[in-house]
């Protein structure tokens, strides 16, 4: 029994083999009073504990996940709590927005002569994590079911895109052709309605090329198959910062990609306008105008302005032009400089941790794993080795669960932290709509928080927050537990 009032509850404890294992010890040897809830999981060290650890414990029923390791600068391995720090806290920083409560996780620093440290920091944890009491289940929420409110006002005007200098990007590619192998760009699918993506080898491949905004894929997301081969692209500005993430973690090369770019005026939800459609046999026509388009479906005429039908990403986008292009076309786009939360993150922001975790357990019950928003992602590029389909390690079993299936949208989430760029194809290619991008939103808000504004994608230069450090965090506390 836990030497603090009421029952015991179940707190997980990762601790470093050379310092927080030492200091426990020596609490230990020392006769300490200590509680007993706390379940200890010895680690080589702190930087080998991965924010999915922690995850995975909650998920799994603990009340409580407590990490500790050496002091910063202190540390065995020289810089192994340099990268957990920073994981940890945008862990810390991403859990309220899954419905569970920050102060049930914490990271700490105890050295192995800390004995009466540690008897105070598992002391003070313990009696948090009771006065918090037991942790509440997704299965026991009541799903909640919520749209996002999309009548937000946008950084920038939003068109159709028909003022593009599309034939000067046709000339420009057939000039470059001969060069390359391929050039990635986008054509009329099934209907004029449905663009897809093309691959254009032959200068009679250039005629198919379209643009506006039906043009909803991101090519880039091809751009890693290629690799080796001599490639061009056609981006729009948020596939562009796509294109820079893949420079930055060398997974192309820039002398093998040309980038063709012209300004965005906005990509249309293609859910909502399928859903607002309804049942039809055919799309008799698309015409578009400045601010819109018009579809005649099946004889009925229905027209989508692009302020109340673009993709949630498209409000909040700050790069409609290419941040890096090798020939643009057209003016850029004009930007308004004020920050904006996009629709859904905006959603879950005025929620309590209850209704999130109800939202959550509604949208997973949805989910039909079909992993089309892993398949999308440009930047998920570990899809042989991924750990929804490894069982070596078993990270994740095959049932049909809420807590399964919301725990892969937390790895695909926490994997792509630091280099999640918000193209939203993720979401895109959910058949079912679930908002998922949200996660990776407010991942990519604590990053832009705790790292000075860094946005993912902007510079080939930049090195992700997380594959690397600084001995002096700006913006992180030392977790002391004082």
């Amino acid at each position: 029994m836990s030497v603090l009032d009421g029952k015991e509850l179940r707190i997980v404890g990762f601790l470093c083999n050379w310092c927080s294992y030492g200091g426990a010890d020596t609490a230990g040897v020392a006769r300490a009073t200590q509680p007993t809830d706390l379940r200890i999981i010895r680690v080589p060290c702190s930087g080998r504990v991965d924010p999915l650890f922690v995850l995975k414990a909650l998920f799994n029923g603990a009340d409580g996940v407590l990490v500790s390791g050496c002091h910063p600068r202190d540390c065995h391995y020289a810089a192994g709590n340099f990268y957990a720090r920073r994981r940890l806290e945008i862990l810390k920083r991403f859990l309220p927005v899954l419905g569970i409560d920050e102060r049930r996780f914490a990271y700490t620093w105890v050295s192995a002569a800390e004995g009466q440290r540690w008897q105070h920091v598992v002391t003070a944890f313990t009696r948090q994590i009771h006065e918090l009491g037991p942790a509440p289940r997704l299965e026991d929420a009541e799903p909640l079911l919520k749209v996002a409110d999309m009548a937000l006002t946008a950084l920038r005007p939003l068109g159709s895109g028909q003022s593009a200098a599309l034939d000067e990007l046709k000339a420009a590619i057939r000039s470059k052709l001969p060069e390359l192998d391929c050039v990635i760009g986008w054509q009329q699918g099934r209907d004029a309605a449905h663009h897809v993506p093309l691959f254009m080898r032959k200068p009679e491949d250039v005629d198919k090329l379209v643009w506006g905004p039906f043009n909803v894929n991101n090519p880039a997301v091809y751009l890693p198959s290629f690799k080796g081969k001599k490639v061009g692209v056609v981006v729009k500005g948020c596939d562009a910062r796509s294109v820079v993430e893949l420079l930055q973690e060398n997974l192309i090369r820039r002398e093998d990609v040309t980038i063709f770019s012209m300004p965005c005026e906005g990509t249309l939800d293609m859910g909502r306008v399928d859903q607002a459609l309804g049942r039809y046999t055919a799309i008799d026509q698309v015409a578009y105008d400045e601010a819109g388009v018009t579809i005649t479906a099946d004889g009925r005429a229905q027209r989508f302005c692009m302020a109340d039908w673009a993709q949630g990403k498209c409000y909040g986008c700050a790069t409609p032009s290419a941040v890096l292009t090798d020939e643009s076309f057209g003016a850029s786009a004009p930007v308004e400089a004020k920050a904006t939360t996009p629709p859904e993150l905006a959603m879950l922001d005025a929620m309590s941790l209850e209704e999130r975790r109800a939202f959550w357990r509604g949208q997973m019950e949805r989910c039909l794993r079909c992993y089309a928003c892993r398949n999308a992602c440009p930047l998920c590029v570990c899809r042989d080795y991924c750990v929804s389909d490894s069982r070596d390690p078993h990270w994740m079993t095959q049932e049909d669960t809420v807590k399964e299936k919301l725990f892969f949208q937390t790895i695909h989430a926490l994997h792509l932290a630091g280099r999640c760029t918000g193209c939203g194809e993720c979401q895109r290619a959910c058949p079912v709509g679930i908002p998922i991008l949200a996660l990776r939103q407010q991942i990519s808000r604590a990053v832009g928080e705790l790292f000075n504004g860094y946005a993912a994608g902007m510079n080939p230069q930049d090195v992700p927050p997380l594959l690397g450090y600084a001995v002096v965090e700006e913006n992180i506390q030392e977790q002391d537990w004082k």
